[in-house]
């Protein structure tokens, strides 16, 4: 079974808002390529796929858009050439190497982990609140940025049940930025 790793950029504060001044550097999208690269396949919802795909999806014309630095560009074409599968009731059809996802999200999700891989990556918000409530997450990335938002979004607002997690791992960057990953106590896939 591969194992789902959730991960996410965080205030102090808890807000996940893409836009709530997290400014990424360097390191950070480093970390966040290495992410992408070790999962087979990246799980969004309809907003985060439409949002990553605004941003990451390699232009028609081949060349990456000027506001991208060198920094992003691996990042960019890491995502860009990941295979993606999108949970959505509403959008008609995906591209950008994608899939839809239909049906019961618990059933669909457990046949996505239970195919050979080194792993899958979940990124948004509302998708990872609903796969945390089923016990399916096995992995969390947080890197929690020295920025106090004061409002926005907040990580797992109205989670159903406490998640005890157990620390694993943890990589300090320059920028004050501390990336910590987690997995459910007790160790082992969710199943």
């Amino acid at each position: 079974m591969r194992p789902l790793r959730y991960g996410i950029n965080v205030t102090l504060d808890g807000c996940v808002h893409h836009e709530a001044g997290i400014a990424p550097d360097e390191e950070s999208m480093r970390f966040w390529t290495a992410q992408i690269a070790r999962a087979d396949a990246v799980l969004y919802g309809r907003e985060t796929y439409q949002m990553m795909e605004s941003a990451w999806r390699r232009p028609a014309s081949g060349a990456w858009p000027d506001w991208m630095t060198e920094r992003d560009i691996p990042f960019a074409e890491t995502l860009d050439a990941a295979k993606k599968y999108v949970v959505s009731s509403t959008l008609p059809e995906v591209d950008w190497n994608a899939e839809l996802v239909r049906g019961d999200l618990e059933q669909a999700v457990r046949s996505l982990k239970g195919e050979p891989g080194e792993g899958l990556s979940v990124g948004g918000v509302t998708l990872p609140l609903a796969l945390a409530d089923l016990g399916l997450i096995d992995e969390y990335a947080f890197v929690i940025h020295p920025v106090i938002a004061g409002r926005g979004p907040t990580l797992f607002a109205g989670l159903h049940e406490r998640l005890k997690l157990e620390l694993i791992d943890r990589q300090e960057f320059r920028s004050g930025a501390v990336a910590l990953i987690y997995r459910p106590a007790g160790g082992g896939l969710a199943t």
